[in-house]
């Protein structure tokens, strides 16, 4: 519960119509309680932290004048919005954030009325909002809808795909966009937009001379209006960066200090108050109000539990465990000193996908290409088409973003390019919008492409060299966290493609397990005396392996973390249903569901593919198998 003594407004706020009963002159100083406790409350549960410190008055401004619910704001990268939720009855939960049943770590609908749009993926909220306007517009009610977009959403096509939808249509939206351009996303943001906005001075004088000249010309349609229109939008545009807005139909208001509660009020009883498109442009700080966030905005973008008093510290002890990311990072770095033809891409996640590194020691060859997942991809393949080598560093999730890139402008044209996919299968605390859980589904069906996944640390680093010296698309999946503790080689070499690797003869029945699984079914099978395959590749199947284990076993168990509809294992099936081999086969993986946000161990356990589920479902199909091992397991 919140300690009303240290926040003594913010205790009687449970919902947005409790702020708005507050005099607009305490706004600051909610503002300030609300951004400590939200400093206290992420010290204690860990989560998003730096981005919604920088939308601290942002948020409170937009819910004391806004009428929401009825009033829609719809959040861009939903990281942001811990002080919208906050301030929407779950401030007394938030320290529950992203724990099995607590608090979702993005707006998610089914969790609140205030939550209008669910959001995980970037630059999504203005084709939403625009959606929601158009919908309200045709049932003739006037309720207002607002989009918030920043952390680096704004460099993403999507964005301007909306922009430009609803600055052209007549008539036209009643819409306002809210640009929080705090210079960031996870990483500092890059690109041309980034540095035309970095042109930003204050514009109140030339806001003040267009509404004035709107009133005096009257229609836009007319002869005059149109020309004083154009002229004014050249003549601003030497100054801020507004003629981009303004050419795609968008009324630009700003920049403005977003972290000026006074300021955001005053702006945005203005565009409330107007008609048609709108864009406010604000100013914020990420990290705004916690000194150490402020100085060190990538590493408190999203943090463990830690004490505010000290910030962030390693803790002591043992040295943990390389992680996925980090083995892909040192095996970029070392096969681009091995061969000069590699390029490092990355659609705005250097530290998530492990590139810190090879971007220092590559600056050349290291290509941040923002928030563009679509974009990464076809830039992979006009690269191959010259010779070069081209690596995409991209989370599962985010490559669904650029799926049509990779089926139409990689695999159709069997172009070299290696995509190396972190956060593959179960992610946990996240949820469903980063769970890595289709990919095998969506790759396997892509003719042309080689897929693979490690079931180590040392694996991971021979498939990508695999990947990388095969000559076409081609893809290694794994997983996030750490693997079993593998020592890794330094080499760089390369397995058989589409050769599996035998772990455990057995009798009886077989496990083919994929990737991340293959521990957990390495000691399932060694209990019951199980034979054990780590399958490596999803295509091509070992269709040699495969057909020989089915001659000799009773039937097969495939496992994998990944939707059971159209894995790995339905691979497996397919193969087996064309050569005319009729055995039972039980399909163990994630469920036909999307798996809320727990601790990845959490979810494995639910979905049944940890060693404990993987043993239940084993015994539970084939039960003649623990009385056959239950002398051997009283004896010993």
């Amino acid at each position: 519960m919140i300690d009303s003594t240290r926040h003594p407004r913010l205790a009687r706020i449970d919902s947005p119509a409790r702020l708005r009963e507050f005099d607009e002159a305490e706004l600051p100083a909610i503002a300030d309680e609300l951004r400590a406790y939200l400093i206290e409350s992420v010290g204690k549960s860990g989560g998003h932290f730096g981005a919604g410190l920088g939308v601290v008055e942002l948020t409170t401004a937009l819910h004391y004048l806004y009428d929401t619910p009825n009033d829609r704001i719809v959040w861009d990268v939903g990281h942001q919005a811990y002080p919208h939720k906050i301030l929407t009855g779950r401030r007394d939960s938030i320290h529950t954030v992203k724990q099995k049943d607590g608090v979702a770590p993005f707006p998610k609908r089914e969790e609140s009325e205030y939550d209008t749009f669910g959001v995980g993926h970037s630059s999504t909220s203005i084709s939403a909002a625009l959606g929601m306007a158009i919908a309200n517009a045709r049932a003739g009610n006037d309720r207002q809808v607002v989009a918030v977009i920043g952390d680096g959403a704004m460099t993403a096509g999507m964005a301007y795909e909306a922009l430009n939808h609803a600055g052209g249509m007549e008539p036209e939206p009643d819409i306002l966009v809210i640009l929080n351009d705090n210079r960031m996303s996870i990483s500092e943001n890059v690109g041309g937009l980034t540095r035309m906005l970095g042109r930003a001075t204050g514009s109140h004088t030339l806001n003040a001379l267009r509404e004035g000249g709107k009133k005096l010309l009257g229609d836009k349609k007319n002869a005059p209006a149109r020309f004083v229109r154009r002229w004014e939008e050249h003549w601003k545009g030497m100054f801020v960066p507004s003629t981009l807005f303004e050419e795609m139909g968008f009324h630009y208001t700003g920049p403005i200090d977003g972290n000026d509660i006074k300021a955001l009020v005053s702006a945005l009883k203005v565009v409330r108050g107007m008609k048609g498109p709108q864009l406010l442009h604000v100013i914020t700080t990420k990290g705004k109000g916690y000194e150490r966030a402020e100085g060190d905005q990538i590493g408190y973008h999203a943090v463990s539990p830690f004490d505010p008093d000290l910030g962030l510290v390693s803790k002591p002890g043992a040295m943990k465990k390389p992680t996925y990311t980090d083995i892909f990072g040192d095996w970029l770095c070392d096969m681009a000193a091995a061969d000069p033809k590699l390029m490092g891409i990355t659609p705005a996640m250097r530290e998530g996908s492990g590139l810190v590194r090879f971007s220092k020691e590559y600056p050349e060859r290291y290509f941040d290409v923002a928030i563009a997942e679509q974009h990464a991809v076809t830039l992979a393949a006009g690269m191959a088409c010259e010779g070069a080598k081209p690596v995409v560093a991209i989370y599962s999730t985010f490559l669904q973003r650029g799926y049509d890139q990779l089926v139409h402008d990689v695999a159709i044209q069997k172009l070299d390019v290696l995509f190396a996919i972190d956060r593959g299968g179960v992610v946990g605390p996240d949820g469903a919008t980063h769970a890595g859980n289709l990919d095998l589904s969506f790759l396997r069906c892509v003719p042309n492409m080689v897929v693979m996944a490690p079931a180590d640390e040392n694996e991971c680093r021979q498939m990508l060299s695999t990947g990388f010296r095969f000559e076409g698309p081609a893809a290694v999946r794994y997983p996030r966290g750490s693997g079993p503790g593998t020592a890794i080689e330094a080499s760089l070499d390369v397995l058989p493609i589409g050769k599996a690797q035998l772990r455990r003869q057995g009798a009886r029945i077989a496990l083919l397990a994929f990737g991340a699984t293959v521990p957990a079914a390495d000691a399932v099978g060694a209990e019951l005396g199980l034979t054990v395959v780590n399958m490596r590749f999803i295509k091509p199947l070992d269709r040699e392996m495969v057909l020989e284990l089915a001659r000799t076993h009773e039937g097969f168990v495939t496992v994998e973390d990944n939707v059971v509809a159209g894995g790995a294992g339905s691979g497996v099936s397919e193969l087996l249903a064309a050569e005319g081999v009729l055995l039972p086969v039980l399909h163990l993986g994630l469920p036909d569901a999307f798996q809320h946000h727990a601790s990845r161990e959490d979810l494995l356990a639910e979905a049944g593919i940890d060693a404990n589920g993987i043993r239940a479902s084993v015994l539970g199909r084939w039960s003649g198998l623990a009385r056959a091992e239950a002398p051997r397991t009283a004896a010993g």
